[in-house]
């Protein structure tokens, strides 16, 4: 017994929620959980997902929360398991309970776009703000509280929405929504539907900037590669801080960037995040700390610049193509744009410092700060220079420039924001904060055991009528088929003796030539006795001999690998009309049979076979990996095949097309064999199933990998072709089913 299954019993007395459907997952569920989560997140985890199940809205929620709240607590932080659990429970105390399952489901794709808790959060509370002002309605003269008409399409769609816009964005679109709809029920669900044309135009309009959730892999690269330096980039929003105005900073939980940047004086969004880390990777390694407490805040203030100015002038060396970057995106004040006998001059002042620092042809002419330039690059040259330094210049130029007036309170602003700087918030210590104490912001720190089974893999699903990928809409559970006994595969074999004869003698043809002899070359690595001395006999008889008479050698080798990949739903159980087996045992010889072929011929191939149990459970059990011979193991979970359950297709074609996909061999094809059309008992639409395989096939043919199915259903051509284009073929006589899969392999790879 694993140390899980010792505590298994208790993780789910503490779950106490009694639908029959958690069982089969529950186990692979905790196993991840364990893997992910802190003991206390372990705890806030399981309470979290007994809450969803006291709320009285079926099984949904309750499976959605305990397969992806790891993932996303993993990724946001643990704060996040509490603030989806009293998010439902918020819903559940209003007239929108209803929308709870669709709430669930969306979570899933909007943490993925999101990146952050903060983020996070404050989409939380924009959906709650959402749904309170539109269940707000007049009713039959009376003031009434009605369900929300268009939450649950909002939610649907939030995935979608967040990825093209930044949060900033979509709140700017709900606004204009609910300002022009919101007493409108029927035009409103039409606006959160993106079915109307000024929906799709706002959308369009705030549809600008780069997200930075799109181009996070390649900022890290850029990160690793130019600053040999690395961390996590946190996104956040200024669309709900207007009055502070939050800027970029980084701490021990990584680097914090905005969501979305517009492209801004000729820089795109991209180009400024680069000019962000570029600012922040040159503090990481050039700056040291600072004890806040000897300095008052304009000292303060003065520091921050002189020091920005100092680590951007040993970046530039380094790479001098920031200069012009930074150039571009820092503002350039007038000289004389600040009156110091109206307004405290102190931001202008440090501002033009920062910018004659950066740009030679400034053109300023003040005598003070010509004087602090010159005595800031002679700084520079010193080979030695430090944070210190740059702190001791700072506290001298504001001792020479100050004013009275700097104790204004009319602060002059203008073109003084440096925007692509972070806060330096890293570069002062404080001592009264208690600099020996022990630090309760970081996250505490815990050992992960190795699991001894897989975690689920999440797969996404094609919603054809919303033309869009639901993320990680499925979750698929990998594990190795139990084993029976072999020698029934040995028995199925010897019952079709005859027919491997037959194959046989076909598959002799078939077997790769290591060496092919080329004869006639006028080039060639031997020469060819037999034409030479033809050539000879020609030239002596006064013929033009042949120049033809050296040969080479090619390798006619077959180079593929190949997937069996069956489907085990609980139909194959089914005997047919006029066969003495079922489906199962037939299949279970034709594996036979194709495996015994594939071996022959040494090519590469791999067996699984998958059901389903709705979108949270879909089981796909490998039979033979490709690296594993094929002998008494496989051949013993062949025998113990067993059939159950539903077919969701889509996501076990994406699974082996995964692995498939990683095999170097230059040909590389999908073989299903299934009995009917896609199908689960949570899908309505039969049609969903049906064109998301569609989807799936369409992905793996753009990875390089030929799908082809061979089906037993004689209703098949009502779908099949919808599928897989007119790659199938339709066994009307599934008695024929071993002869026929080996002959089209073999059709199929010569």
């Amino acid at each position: 017994m694993s140390d899980l299954d010792a505590r298994l019993p208790a993780y789910r007395q503490r779950l106490a929620c009694n639908f029959p459907q958690i069982e089969p997952i529950f186990a692979d569920c905790l196993r991840d959980a364990e893997a992910r989560l802190s003991e206390q997140g372990l705890a806030d985890y399981l309470d979290g997902a007994a809450m969803v199940c006291m709320i009285g809205r079926g099984v949904e929620p309750v499976l959605v929360y305990l397969q992806e709240l790891p993932r996303i607590a993993e990724r946001l932080g643990e704060d996040s398991l509490e603030l989806v659990a009293r998010s439902v429970w918020r819903l559940s105390r209003t007239p929108n309970g209803a929308a709870i399952p669709v709430f669930m489901q969306s979570i899933t794709g909007v943490t993925a776009r999101l990146g952050s808790y903060e983020l996070f959060e404050q989409t939380i509370d924009l959906l709650m703000d959402f749904a309170r002002r539109t269940s707000a309605s007049i009713h039959n003269n009376q003031s009434a509280t009605l369900p929300s008409p268009s939450l649950p399409l909002l939610l649907e769609r939030l995935p979608q929405l967040l990825g093209v816009l930044s949060l900033s964005g979509l709140r700017h679109w709900i606004d204009y929504g609910l300002k022009h709809f919101l007493t409108h029920p029927e035009r409103q669900k039409d606006y959160f539907s993106l079915q109307t044309p000024d929906s799709r135009a706002v959308l369009q309009r705030e549809r600008h900037g780069t997200l930075l959730v799109d181009h996070e892999r390649p900022l890290e690269l850029y990160l690793r590669a130019l600053w040999r330096d690395a961390d996590l980039l946190i996104p956040y929003s200024t669309a709900f801080d207007q009055l502070r105005k939050p800027t970029p900073y980084y701490d021990a939980l990584g680097i914090r960037l905005p969501d979305a940047y517009d492209a801004r004086a000729g820089i795109s969004g991209l180009d400024r995040y680069r000019a962000v880390l570029a600012h922040i990777a040159a503090h990481r390694r050039w700056s040291g700390s600072i004890i806040a407490d000897n300095y008052s805040p304009f000292q303060r203030l003065a520091i921050d610049v002189f020091e920005d100015c100092r680590v951007e002038h040993l970046a530039i060396q380094e790479y001098p193509g920031l200069r012009p970057l930074w150039q571009a995106l820092h503002p350039q004040p007038a000289e004389d744009a600040c009156d110091p006998e109206q307004q405290a001059c102190i931001r202008h002042r440090l501002a033009l410092f920062s910018r004659a620092v950066l740009d030679p042809a400034h053109g300023y002419r003040n005598p003070d700060l010509l004087e602090f330039l010159e005595r800031f690059h002679a700084m520079l040259a010193q080979p030695s220079h430090s944070s210190e330094d740059a702190a001791a210049l700072a506290i001298a130029f504001i001792a020479r420039t100050r004013r009275q007036s700097d104790l204004s309170p009319q602060v002059f602003f203008t073109d003084t924001e440096v925007d692509y700087r972070d806060d330096n918030r890293h570069l002062w210590r404080y001592i009264e904060s208690g600099d020996e104490e022990e630090s309760f912001d970081e996250p505490p720190r815990r050992s992960v055991e190795e699991p001894d089974r897989l975690p689920p893999r999440h797969y996404p699903e094609w919603d054809y009528q919303g033309r869009h990928y639901r993320p990680d809409w499925v979750s698929l559970y990998e594990s190795l088929h139990p084993a029976g006994e072999a020698a029934q595969i040995d028995q199925l074999l010897a019952h079709h003796a005859g027919l491997a004869k037959r194959l046989h003698q076909l598959l002799e043809r078939l077997k790769p030539q290591l060496a092919v002899r080329q004869r006639y070359q006028e080039d060639g690595s031997e020469l060819d006795l037999d034409i030479a001395i033809r050539a000879l006999t020609d030239l002596r008889s006064g013929y033009t001999p042949d120049p033809r008479i050296n040969m080479s050698h090619r390798t006619d080798g077959r180079d593929i690998a190949v997937t069996l990949l069956l489907d085990l739903s609980e139909s194959i159980k089914q005997t047919p009309a006029g066969c003495s087996q079922s489906i199962l045992e037939l299949s279970q010889a034709a594996v036979a049979l194709l495996g015994w072929a594939i071996e022959a011929l040494g090519d590469e191939f791999a067996i699984g076979g998958f059901s389903s149990n709705t979108r949270h459970e879909v089981r796909y059990l490998h039979i033979k990996g490709f690296s594993e011979p094929w002998g008494v193991p496989v051949k013993a979970r062949l025998a113990a095949m067993q059939a159950g359950w539903s077919t969701r297709m889509g996501a076990a074609l994406r699974h082996a097309g995964h692995s498939l996909s990683r095999r170097a061999a230059d040909k590389k094809l999908l073989l299903i064999l299934s009995d009917g059309e896609p199908a689960d008992i949570d899908e309505t639409d039969p049609q969903r199933l049906i064109e998301d395989a569609r989807k799936a096939v369409q992905e793996l043919s753009g990875a390089g990998i030929y799908s082809y199915c061979i089906n037993l259903d004689p209703h098949a051509d009502d779908y099949v072709g919808t599928i897989f284009g007119q790659h199938y073929s339709v066994i009307d006589r599934v008695e024929r089913l071993p002869e026929r899969l080996t002959q089209l392999f073999v059709a199929l790879t010569r």
